[in-house]
């Protein structure tokens, strides 16, 4: 049997906490000892040099006991505005938590959309890789006061697979209410069993999945096996693990059963082949020499480098990167749109303020948003 990886070899994490973990559905308060127990378990993997990331439910289960809604289901315009009441209590509640250990957390409110547009999805890519720099905890969770079709059961297990996705993330952890994936309902069948690895995400393995598990939770089994194919097939591992205890993650280091997802591959690999293969060119940047031996020795692609600006692409979109000869060495995702990179091509990144009038980014490829040709 394949062994379960250790929490030690990962580097990046990205932690999900749903809402049914978070908020007491009796009282629709905060679980304040369960939280604080959480975040001690992801300020040792701080501390031990792991990116940490938190994709966190519960705004809207917050907000509704504040705002005096009901129980049951609410229409929505009062989940956007119990979403916009609750997401300052859950912020604020993170943070505090965090700060207790030294460590800065910051707010980030996405939608599906944010993952899935490239132009916003640089945006949000450059924002969190901007906090992991700063050693800060982003803790993210969907816009619910903005969203419209967002809302609804199980977005923020596909959130998180995405957010994972995007920040590169190696691990993708979703706490839940349950131990793992069994093989039938463990409610319905005394005798199901656990599965602890899953090397491939098969139709047998869907089969096992169930629908919402509770009024406060938005995620059921289902929606767990679609976020790990969106985590798998971008090389990162998922797993989902018993977060009804105290230190969820602690117990889970220690060998506590949960079922793991494995990928064969790893994000940076995953990510240059959707680059390189699965994205539609939309124009091409002739580099001269000097820029394309920087870029075969693991460099950005930097204005001063650039010669010619082919195509009437937009920021985010995929361009080929052609050498002084016209023969193509790469593709990624461009930084400016066509305008702005004809503008700002053969001169300093100091100048781009200058010339476009605004701060842009000193690199009009990165090298994480580069698939190069092997040669």
């Amino acid at each position: 049997m394949t062994p379960q990886p250790s929490l030690d070899r990962f580097n990046r994490i990205v932690v999900k906490v749903g809402s049914s973990l978070l908020v007491d559905r009796t009282r629709g308060a905060l679980k304040q000892e369960w939280l604080d127990a959480l975040v001690a378990d992801l300020a040792a993997l701080h501390r031990r040099g792991a990116d940490i990331l938190v994709v966190s439910s519960g705004a809207i289960a917050l907000g509704r006991t504040a705002s005096g809604f009901a129980k049951g289901a609410l229409k929505l315009e009062d989940s956007q505005a119990a979403a916009a009441i609750g997401q300052i209590a859950l912020a604020r509640a993170w943070a505090h938590a965090f700060a207790a250990h030294g460590v800065t957390a910051g707010q980030v409110l996405l939608t599906l959309q944010d993952t899935e547009e490239r132009r916003r999805y640089l945006n949000a890519r450059a924002t969190l890789a901007r906090l992991g720099a700063m050693r800060a905890v982003p803790i993210i969770n969907e816009n619910d006061t903005v969203a419209t079709s967002e809302i609804r059961y199980g977005d923020n297990d596909r959130l998180a697979a995405r957010v994972a996705t995007m920040a590169s993330a190696d691990l993708l952890i979703l706490l839940s209410d349950i131990a793992g994936l069994y093989d039938a309902p463990p409610s319905d069948n005394p005798k199901a069993k656990l599965i602890p690895i899953v090397a491939r995400i098969t139709p047998e393995i869907e089969a096992m999945a169930g629908g919402a598990a509770s009024e406060l939770s938005r995620g059921g089994m289902r929606t767990k096996i679609e976020a790990a194919r969106i985590a798998t097939s971008a090389g990162t591992h998922m797993a989902i693990a018993d977060g009804r205890v105290l230190h969820p993650i602690a117990a889970m280091g220690a060998g506590a059963p949960c079922t793991w997802f494995l990928t064969p591959s790893n994000p940076v690999a995953a990510r240059k082949i959707w680059i390189g293969g699965s994205l539609e060119l939309k124009g091409a940047v002739t580099v001269d020499a000097g820029a394309a031996k920087a870029l075969g020795s693991g460099k950005s692609l930097l204005p001063a480098g650039v010669t010619q600006i082919e195509g009437a692409f937009a920021r985010g979109d995929c361009v080929a990167i052609r050498d002084a000869q016209g023969a193509e060495i790469g593709r990624g995702l461009i930084a400016y749109d066509a305008l702005h990179a004809e503008r700002i091509k053969g001169r300093n990144s100091r100048d781009i303020a200058h010339i476009l009038g605004t701060p842009g980014r000193a690199e009009m490829i990165h090298r994480d948003d580069m698939a190069l040709v092997e040669r």
